[in-house]
């Protein structure tokens, strides 16, 4: 029987109509083609606080945090959309990784990271399609013991480049973030093997 990979799939964004969840979308739809098993999720939707150790000691891990946890937890793998905020990661990005690296009790360190794949991508107005950020997640992540494929996607022109329906215009750039959720399924299957 051929394993099935889990992946989360989320962006870094909680604008609605956020370039990056349509660009994770893609990428999505590329994994589920390759026959993983892909949870959508919306960050915002987790109503993270911003990190506070005092918060933690008082209160433990907020309810979100926990979902969030449990989420990467359960999965193989993530597929992540990352904006680009004054060349580096957004905030709401940061912060939920940060929150999904405290430990509760009897867990491993880093047991949401540790052993996962991550295929990143981005997508921005500017010239450069958010390539200055995905730089730094891609630090974060190798840091927090997560494989970063060498394939990533940044698309410029996000302001031009959907169509009303949420995919990108260029077939080219469509097929390259479809293939990037294609290729992270697949080299989670080979790693399972």
């Amino acid at each position: 029987m051929i394993y099935t990979p889990k992946i989360l799939a989320f962006a870094g964004s909680t604008r609605t109509d956020s370039f990056n969840k349509k660009l994770v979308k893609i990428a999505a739809a590329g994994a589920r083609s390759a026959g993983a098993e892909v949870i959508d999720l919306d960050l915002r939707d987790l109503s993270i606080p911003l990190y506070d150790g005092d918060l933690e000691a008082k209160e433990g891990l907020p309810p979100g945090v926990r979902q969030l946890k449990d989420l990467m937890r359960a999965t193989d793998g993530f597929l992540i959309a990352s904006p680009e905020y004054n060349s580096s990661v957004s905030g709401t990005l940061k912060n939920a990784i940060d929150w999904a690296s405290r430990p509760v009790e009897g867990e491993p360190p880093l047991a949401c990271f540790a052993d996962k794949v991550a295929a990143i991508m981005s997508t921005s107005p500017g010239a450069l399609g958010g390539l200055r950020g995905l730089v730094h997640l891609r630090s974060i992540l190798g840091n927090i013991k997560v494989l970063v494929l060498p394939d990533q996607v940044a698309v410029p022109k996000a302001h031009e480049v959907f169509t009303s329906d949420g995919g990108l215009k260029d077939t080219q750039q469509q097929e390259a973030i479809e293939k990037l959720g294609d290729k992270l399924a697949t080299i989670i299957v080979r790693l399972k093997a």
